[in-house]
């Protein structure tokens, strides 16, 4: 079994549809239907036609990617989802073989059936090393790297993940994944995400969110630790903070994303 990174949409415009279809769904508009496709080479060809302002190791990056989807990629093998509208990433586990599906919007043809098993992992969740991995500026890559599988399999089924040696992290090193273009903005935003999950709990939230405002030329009343009635900080604008835009801020710490009841 292997684990596959898998996106949907640059912009991550396809992941509801992803999620609510059961579905693994990757773009390459230009690219017909590829059910027919056996070999590489006919991939390749297909590719340049479709592509033909393309420097040659652009289409070889296409087609490792797009060969990935119809071929490598088996049953039984998980798919990680991270998904840009929200700070979580989704699991599942490939159910069926490559479809191409017309009735889906230009971006999401190319799919495979999906059984999503998990939908809500935050990313604090994921060891940085994981975080990297997924953090690939591809849209369909093989993740192996220490263990990613089976410390993925653990997390979805709620245990610890698997802790790592130093045997672990330096075998079989020439197996690795290849080197591939990291999404520099999401890294750091995962970077950030952890170190302010890690120093800034409870109150001392509501204390870095309070110097943010100020920072921003906000007049700030903090409330003081204990019962604060559901408002953490009064802002406004003006020499007095009285001016607009005034502000009525709640502060939640959490490890993941608060939902409706929360919120409201």
């Amino acid at each position: 079994m292997a684990l596959w990174l898998v996106r949907a949409g640059r912009s991550g415009e396809y992941e509801d549809l992803a999620l609510k279809s059961g579905r693994a769904l990757i773009g390459f508009d230009e690219v017909p239907d590829l059910s027919s496709v056996k070999s590489k080479e006919e991939l390749f060809d297909i590719l340049r036609e479709a592509y033909p302002d393309r420097l040659k190791n652009a289409i070889f990056n296409f087609r490792g990617q797009l060969w990935a989807f119809l071929k490598r990629i088996q049953e039984g093998d998980l798919v990680v989802l991270p998904l840009k509208t929200r700070s979580v990433i989704a699991v599942g586990r490939v159910i069926g073989p490559y479809e191409y599906n017309l009735d889906n919007p230009e971006g999401a043809r190319h799919t495979r059936s999906v059984e999503w098993m998990r939908t809500d992992i935050p990313r604090s969740a994921l060891d940085q090393d994981l975080l990297y991995s997924i953090g690939a500026f591809m849209t369909v890559c093989q993740i192996q790297r220490n263990k990613a599988e089976e410390r993925i399999r653990a997390l979805v089924q709620g245990k610890p993940m698997p802790q790592l040696t130093r045997v672990d992290s330096g075998e079989d090193l020439e197996e690795e994944e290849p080197a591939v273009p990291l999404n520099l903005d999401k890294y750091a935003s995962d970077q950030i995400r952890s170190y302010i999950g890690r120093k800034f709990r409870g109150h001392e939230l509501t204390r870095l969110v309070t110097e943010v405002l100020k920072a921003q030329g906000y007049r700030v009343l903090m409330s003081p630790v204990g019962p604060d009635g559901g408002i953490d900080i009064i802002a406004g604008r003006g020499p007095m903070g009285f001016d607009q835009p005034r502000l009525c801020v709640q502060v939640k710490s959490s490890d993941t994303p608060v939902d409706v009841t929360v919120l409201r």
